[in-house]
């Protein structure tokens, strides 16, 4: 049964991403690029499984989070994209957007609560 696995990501909406880069990098001492930073880790259950999260920074005009106007968005990596699709669908989420398979796996954007979207994503295989 398709399930969610891990946090993916937290994408944020600002204004200047190279100065809020700077602020990560100077600020927190955590090395970040205006696009953002990726965090490697080891599933605790599964040390051979490896993946990654993403702090993603996106500028404001930024219409990826689309029809929500919040200046985040959650991503939540699945076992089985297709799978929890049809279950949402099932319990009468709206399905955004699915977008065509790209190296880092595949994605789709589901409207959660508030009018909130949540990215989607199973990860390519290693």
């Amino acid at each position: 049964m398709a399930k969610v696995t891990g946090i993916g990501g937290f994408f944020i909406k600002t204004s200047d991403q190279k100065e809020t880069a700077r602020w990560f990098s100077e600020v927190l001492e955590l090395p970040t690029e205006p696009w953002g930073r990726m965090f490697p880790w080891r599933d605790h259950e599964n040390p051979e499984k490896e993946g990654y999260t993403v702090l993603g920074l996106h500028a404001t005009e930024s219409d990826y989070y689309g029809p929500s106007t919040r200046e985040f968005m959650l991503n939540l990596q699945v076992d089985d994209l297709d799978g929890m699709l049809a279950k949402l669908r099932s319990q009468g989420v709206e399905i955004v957007k699915v977008f065509e398979p790209d190296p880092n796996g595949r994605f789709a954007h589901v409207k959660g609560p508030d009018g909130m979207v949540i990215e989607l994503c199973q990860p390519a295989d290693s």
